[in-house]
């Protein structure tokens, strides 16, 4: 099995506090990982580093087989689609929806003088169409509600045909209707045997798509647990990362966590 995403023993400092503490992970092709732990706990560092948009103070990443430090950066993240809020934040508010899909083909937050083809213009059409999004072609960016904006993100990132896919939080922020229509999609992603490895950053277990197999629980910058799903979300597991005693079920490949009285 080839290892789409490795740490090895990464450390991130910001002056006297580690963001993460001598992490080790690794990540295999075919697999869809969920990064899940309480505020601070260091996930969106993690996934900043898988994008390439933040380097470790210590240790060594190695991503799609290319080791951080000794690649050309500009190349492998067209290997890597990425969606967070920080890029929602980048993109100019005039931006047309179709267009905001289509920049995912260079990695661009925004059209300047790159050039697309037809075969772009048709993936960008073709990925509209599964995202819903569709009707909202000449909609400006700016104008979207925050589910259409999330859907545009995750459009866009798989603009480039990925072979590595990132969603920091793609839920966050929806109502229960936005939220429970766009983890179906997450969900229908994840089963397409032909999709990207995934890894998708979350604080509730609610917003775990079904078909997603592993995860990696963090607290304080440090791995609590990670590995198959099952294995990672138990009442112990999350109870220590979330610093709360809490139990954790399963129904039907959905998660839920509830604190105990």
């Amino acid at each position: 099995m080839t290892c789409a995403l490795r740490f090895d023993a990464v450390t991130v400092r910001r002056g006297d506090t580690r963001l993460l503490d001598h992490l080790d992970w690794q990540v295999q092709d075919g697999e869809r990982w969920v990064v899940m732990g309480p505020n601070g706990a260091g996930k969106t560092t993690a996934l900043q580093i898988a994008a390439t948009r933040l380097h470790p103070t210590r240790g060594a990443v190695t991503i799609l087989g290319e080791e951080i430090g000794a690649v050309d950066i500009a190349e492998l993240r067209q290997a890597i689609g990425w969606s967070s809020g920080s890029l929602v934040d980048a993109f100019p508010p005039q931006e047309s929806v179709f267009d905001a899909i289509l920049t995912g083909a260079w990695s661009v937050t925004g059209r300047w003088r790159e050039t697309y083809d037809d075969a772009d213009r048709h993936r960008a059409a073709t990925l509209m169409e599964g995202w819903g999004l569709t009707s909202l072609a000449d909609r400006t960016f700016g104008t979207l509600s925050e589910g259409e904006r999330k859907r545009t993100m995750i459009a866009r990132s798989l603009m480039a045909d990925p072979e590595l896919l990132l969603l920091d939080e793609p839920a966050a922020g929806l109502d229960l209707g936005g939220r429970e229509s766009l983890v179906g999609a997450l969900g229908a992603l994840a089963a397409d045997p032909s999709a990207p490895v995934t890894v998708l950053v979350t604080h509730h277990l609610e917003e775990i798509p079904t078909g997603f197999t592993h995860g990696l629980l963090l607290s304080q910058g440090r791995a609590v647990a990670q590995g198959p799903l099952a294995e990672v979300l138990t009442d112990a597991a999350v109870s220590e990362a979330f610093g709360l005693s809490v139990h954790v079920r399963s129904d039907e490949g959905r998660w839920s966590a509830r604190r105990r009285d």
